[in-house]
């Protein structure tokens, strides 16, 4: 089986286990991780649900997305951190709401930090969740003006 085809992305494979866990292989490095059903829907809640994997992709692919623009546009960019935090609706179950808090770094102009905000509001993982799916984004600086 193929790994990675740089035309059509990167292959994923993914065992189910005992206890409503599934092991998931990266293909290329070969990297693991387990998820498991969170205790709200009969797992144990010990490792990340799919859907925590979702709103974690999020905060991820928004704080990757500004790095990677920010060092191709030569805008100073350090240590940035999110917090992520996932809503479920009522059954049926899916995500409802993912309310995303980005810690900006410092040292940013108002023209850096516009464009960084705008690069996180595209990444790829925004654009792939369904309209449907609430995105409130907020971004802190430390040298803002209070």
């Amino acid at each position: 089986m193929s790994q990675s085809t740089p035309a059509t992305g990167v292959v994923i494979n993914v065992v189910s286990a005992p206890g409503f866990q599934c092991k998931l292989e990266h293909g290329p490095s070969g990297t693991s991780i387990t998820t498991e059903a969170p205790k709200d829907n009969g797992g144990t809640g010990m490792s990340f649900s799919p859907t925590d994997l979702l709103a974690s992709a999020l905060a991820a692919c928004a704080l990757t997305t500004m790095a990677l623009a920010a060092s191709r546009e030569g805008i100073p960019f350090g240590e940035a951190r999110a917090r992520v935090e996932k809503r479920m609706t009522p059954p049926p179950r899916r995500v409802g709401e993912l309310v995303l808090e980005i810690d900006m770094p410092a040292g940013l102009s108002a023209a850096q930090r516009a464009r960084l905000e705008e690069v996180a509001h595209g990444c790829p993982v925004t654009r792939s969740l369904h309209p449907d799916v609430k995105l409130p984004v907020t971004f802190r600086y430390p040298d803002a003006p209070k």
